[in-house]
């Protein structure tokens, strides 16, 4: 078959062996698959977040001096089964797939580990157990994407926005684009998009956001009007104390004044800030954030910054600035995302903005370069586009 191999930082187009299942996998023959901004990483720095990942428990990522078929995003037909295997869809049946594999007794990630080769092929090994059937209200192109949008759905749900709170995005490329996507999804009324870039702007608000700003003009927290518990300084929260225990010293009754403070946490009256997702993965932007975003707010850093980066502790203490890291996906999730994207719920076609076959890949890499141009290119094994 033929695949796009990377080694040392270069795509080639090669002819492989074909891939064989073995127990409890399935082949799929790929119809449509995604380039991920990790892809665009691990092509020129594998070896740096090899190292991460093998602090972290995993020792098989990648390396630079491998031979590498990327690609972790994809859907594809069944073209065979693997001993072992219940056969649960007939052979051309549309599947979708976690990119996680057992090879051995080891799992692997597809597409990042030269021990489970990825979608940027004509035919990708899955684990049946872990694909899931494509709805067919669903195109391919669709279909493609729901890996990547399961990661900004884990990141909503890990986000926990609460009744009547602002998100704020920032950063507007394919993730923080899919963050907002599931944010309008699950019923967010204030979507606030902040990039530097006008044509991300624009996708931001084809993808749900309700206000859409440019950093260089305004700040997100200055774009909307806050909400009623949301306070913007140290100086409003403490003017608040005051002005809440005179009226509270005022009112008469049997229930003591703290009893009422405990009722208005439990029914979420508390002041609290915006949830801010942080979806650049730069060094500076969390200590940025940390300074500049409202009190109390909750900054949930789906960005991958692979550089150490510092931030000033007493500050986010002071403003009581809730730091949360997310990552991945469950299983669920990943089913959750595709039936949204199913039942018309998520629309993620404004995202896709080319489509190559595997001749064009590395013209595609270079073009997801300019923000202005592209969000999400597509590879279609079976095409001869060499330029997306």
């Amino acid at each position: 078959m033929k695949a796009v191999v990377c080694t040392d930082g270069r795509l080639t187009v090669e002819d492989l062996p074909a891939p064989s299942p073995a127990r409890g996998q399935l082949l799929l023959n790929v119809t449509r698959t995604g380039i991920c901004g990790s892809d665009l990483h691990a092509r020129h720095h594998a070896d740096t977040v090899a190292e991460l990942a093998e602090k972290a428990g995993y020792p098989d990522f990648m390396r630079m001096n491998q031979g590498v078929v990327l690609g972790h995003e994809f859907v594809g037909t069944v073209a065979e089964y693997g001993p072992g295997c219940r056969k649960r869809w007939p052979v051309g049946t549309r599947i979708v797939a976690l990119p996680t594999i057992k090879v051995g007794s080891e799992p692997q990630l597809v597409g990042l580990s030269e021990r489970a080769p990825g979608s940027y092929a004509e035919q990708v090994l899955v684990q049946e157990s872990m694909a899931m059937e494509v709805p067919s209200t669903l195109s391919d192109e669709e279909a493609a994407l729901t890996e990547p949008m399961a990661v900004a759905w884990h990141a909503v749900r890990r986000a926990e926005v609460g009744r009547g709170q602002t998100a704020i995005v920032i950063g507007c490329g394919p993730i923080g684009l899919a963050v907002i996507a599931m944010l309008r999804a699950s019923g967010v009324k204030r979507i606030v998009a902040s990039d530097f870039s006008p044509g991300r702007r624009e996708l931001a608000k084809k993808m749900g956001a309700h206000v859409v700003v440019d950093p260089r003009v305004e700040q997100p927290w200055d774009a909307y009007k806050p909400g009623r518990n949301e306070l913007r300084s140290v100086s409003d929260l403490l003017d608040l104390g005051v002005t809440t225990m005179n009226k509270l010293r005022l009112v008469p009754g049997p229930v003591p004044w703290w009893h009422v403070f405990r009722l208005a946490e439990k029914f979420g009256e508390t002041p609290a800030g915006p949830v801010v997702f942080e979806c650049v993965g730069i060094p500076g932007m969390i200590d940025q954030l940390v300074t500049a975003a409202p009190l109390r707010s909750r900054v949930v850093v789906v960005g991958v910054c692979m550089e150490p980066d510092t931030f000033m502790p007493a500050m986010a203490g002071n403003k009581e600035i809730d730091l949360r890291f997310v990552f991945g996906y469950d299983p669920g999730e990943f089913h959750d995302t595709l039936q949204m994207m199913a039942s018309g719920k998520v629309d993620v076609k404004p995202l896709i903005t080319g489509t190559v076959g595997l001749d064009g890949v590395s013209t595609a890499f270079d073009a997801l370069g300019d923000p202005e141009i592209h969000a999400k290119i597509l590879i279609d094994p079976s095409s001869t586009v060499t330029e997306p």
